[in-house]
């Protein structure tokens, strides 16, 4: 029986390291390339995805362009209007009408979701 366990242990630990539980870029993000400036972990040309997350968990209400919305809705019209000054100079580009409303919300709700 011991012999199980240990090989149960070992094999845990090696997905464990090869990021098998780690979570991977939603196929969405990929088809509207936002992989070319984000990714989940690490910041690239914009902010790192779970970085996102972390700064809003808990927060209820999003301003963009001097208007209040709740946060959600507001990230949506971030992420199709675009805008620079949140997370640096760089500015993320607009991506209405490139990218679906549908597609920007499912995204949203993604990103969001990985602080909880």
């Amino acid at each position: 029986m011991k012999p199980i366990i240990v090989s149960l242990f070992a094999l845990a630990s090696l997905m464990m390291a090869s990021g098998a539980w780690a979570v991977d870029m939603p196929a969405l993000a990929k088809k509207n390339n936002c992989t070319a400036c984000h990714a989940i972990d690490k910041k690239l040309v914009g902010p790192a995805w779970m970085e996102v997350a972390k700064k809003y968990k808990g927060v209820t209400k999003y301003t963009y362009s001097g208007k209040e919305y709740g946060l959600e809705e507001g990230l949506i019209v971030k992420v199709s209007k675009g805008g620079a000054g949140v997370w640096g100079s760089m500015p993320m580009p607009a991506n209405v009408p490139a990218v679906s409303a549908a597609d920007i919300k499912e995204l949203v709700k993604f990103i969001l979701d990985l602080a909880k």
